[in-house]
């Protein structure tokens, strides 16, 4: 597969993975591979209750917080999934909400370059 289709293919399965393990996903999507990194840019994903939510500080460390449950609790998961598409090992999983602009960012590093393998 080419850069782009993997791209693409992480992207349709991050989305996949979303709805089934956080009930909904994004509007926007896009994943983008450099070097050994994998940033997975995730927009308009709070559903109209947590947007709510997110109105008061209160609101938005309770998102944060079962957000991040959430995604810590299905991370093995997540990572089997990833590694399925790109066969190669992934080192570690960090990711980020931001309830002012609805974005969700994860980022994966993984053990090699992956942009070089793909142009090999």
């Amino acid at each position: 597969m080419t850069k782009g289709q993997i791209e693409a293919k992480i992207s349709e399965i991050v989305t996949k993975f979303e709805i089934e393990f956080m009930g909904r996903g994004p509007k926007q999507i896009r994943t983008r591979i450099f070097e050994d990194l994998i940033i997975i840019r995730q927009k308009g994903f709070l559903s109209q209750a947590e947007q709510r939510l997110a109105e008061d500080k209160s609101g938005v460390e309770l998102i944060k917080k079962i957000r991040t449950m959430l995604f810590e609790n299905a991370k093995e998961y997540f990572t089997k999934l990833i590694k399925e598409i790109i066969d190669i090992d992934i080192i570690s999983i960090h990711s980020d909400v931001s309830t002012k602009t609805g974005e969700k960012i994860i980022v994966i590093t993984v053990s090699q370059d992956l942009e070089e393998k793909l142009r090999n």
